[in-house]
């Protein structure tokens, strides 16, 4: 294939194997640095075995969402309107399907696809939680670790789309008085208090690792003095990338690998004292900024496609390869029920999420919910599994595939050089059959003379 700024080369005639498909034609998906392979149904392990029913809810209720975004036009990805047409018919159906209408709906409008990484053979799972912890709406003795709100002088990030709300990556910035831009800071300069005074305070928690791991989530909530729920959620970041400080500690021979999961992080943060915990929190450089999305604790929080989480059927994406509301298939043996991976995850998940870990095509976070026990699942999570994305048909890769002309059959390479080889040796025996005779020089007329 040609490349921009190759030098173009004429091919030979005989590798020429065909001109490239109808532009109006559609192509296989494709994401970067990826592999993705067409399945059978029955590829899917325990497929038949889903509870359908719940897996189409929890898609149906992205669909307004995912209906939404196509008509916004912003997104140019091919997926996003066919997921969108298939929003509209699960949307048409009335009241809740039975469980054969439910798996009938998916195998009828997606197709499931293998996807991978290249060089991988699996994809990557972590788990998710939204923390419960109580906290103040004033300092106190013993609330006294602030939780910030948006600051006034961050900059967002280059691309910055407010209805798309601020993105998890990218460098933020902050304004000075003479409207240059620099850094923000960093979360040794806010843990060191350099926002004192600045009134950005939304309410306080009384442990600076509750803060740590609900920034983590991205979302929290806050159990107030008087027993209200406040809860709290994503609004923005500092602009640096996020670090694990598990694998800090990993590093530092601190915590062996097959032992690390964030409750024993909080266990060695705990254990080392605050100055050490301190320490170790500023190697992630990285800090979020909350806002206050509701009081009621009754609903799951909203992920970044603004649609309410269920647990054990959201998952967070790459949103930069995949579309808000895609189902995927997941299969993976992972630390449920005990802390070894025993119990099999065979489960439809539907992308309602983001992360700025969460990077490539088969890597996901799955959502538990709220509370210690999701928690301690969540915590858990640092495993192996399948992925299969179910594609829209109308852009399903086979049926495109089908539907691309067919290049002429491939030539036979070799007897086309014997032909060239035997035409050659023609041209050359007929060239010299042609070529005339020198002409004999006469011989020369010897003179009697003197010498003879």
């Amino acid at each position: 294939m040609k490349r921009p700024g190759d030098r173009y080369v004429p091919a030979p005639y005989f590798n020429e194997l065909g001109r490239p498909p109808h532009p109006d034609i559609p192509g296989p998906i494709r994401f970067p640095d990826s592999q993705v392979v067409p399945l059978a149904w029955s590829d899917l392990d325990q497929w038949q075995q889903d509870n359908h029913v719940e897996g189409f809810t929890v898609f149906r209720a992205s669909c307004r969402a995912v209906v939404g975004q196509e008509r916004a036009g912003k997104d140019e990805r091919p997926i996003l309107p066919a997921l969108a047409a298939t929003c509209r018919r699960a949307m048409a159906m009335h009241g809740t399907p039975s469980p054969e209408q439910a798996r009938m709906f998916f195998e009828a409008n997606f197709r499931p696809v293998r996807i991978t990484k290249l060089g991988d053979s699996a994809g990557f799972l972590t788990g998710y939680y939204e923390p419960i912890v109580d906290g103040s709406r004033f300092p106190t003795q013993i609330f006294n670790v602030p939780v910030y709100r948006r600051p006034p002088d961050l900059v967002p990030p280059a691309g910055y789309v407010k209805e798309q709300g601020f993105p998890n990556t990218g460098k933020s910035m902050r304004r000075l008085a003479d409207g240059s831009l620099v850094p923000y800071y960093e979360r040794g300069d806010i843990e060191n208090g350099v926002f004192d005074g600045q009134h950005l305070e939304i309410c306080y928690l009384k442990d600076p690792i509750d803060l740590f791991f609900i920034q983590i989530q991205g979302s929290g909530r806050v159990r107030l003095e008087d027993g209200t729920i406040l809860r709290i959620n994503y609004d923005s970041h500092n602009g640096y990338p996020y670090t694990a400080i598990g694998r800090i500690l990993i590093e530092r021979g601190l915590v062996p690998r097959d032992e690390m999961s964030m409750e024993r992080i909080r266990q060695w943060m705990n254990a080392a004292g605050p100055l050490a915990g301190k320490e170790l929190r500023s190697h992630n450089r990285s800090y979020v900024f909350f806002r206050i999305v509701g009081l009621s604790g009754d609903e799951e929080p909203a992920g970044a496609q603004g649609v309410p989480l269920t647990p054990q059927r959201s998952i967070a994406v790459d949103k930069l390869l995949h579309v808000y509301g895609s189902p995927f298939y997941i299969e993976a043996e992972l630390p449920i029920s005990t802390a070894l991976p025993q119990t099999k995850w065979r489960k439809l998940m539907i992308a309602q999420d983001t992360g700025s870990a969460i990077v490539g095509p088969a890597r996901a976070d799955l959502y538990f919910g709220a509370g210690d026990e999701a928690g301690r699942i969540a915590g858990r999570f640092r495993h192996q599994g399948k992925f299969a994305l179910l594609v829209p048909r109308e852009i399903d890769p086979v049926t495109a595939g089908a539907r691309f002309p067919l290049p002429p059959a491939r030539p036979n390479v070799e007897a086309i050089l014997a032909a060239r080889e035997k035409e050659q040796a023609a041209e050359k025996a007929q060239a010299q059959s042609k070529t005339p005779a020198p002409a004999r020089r006469p011989k020369a007329h010897v003179r009697p003379g003197r010498h003879s």
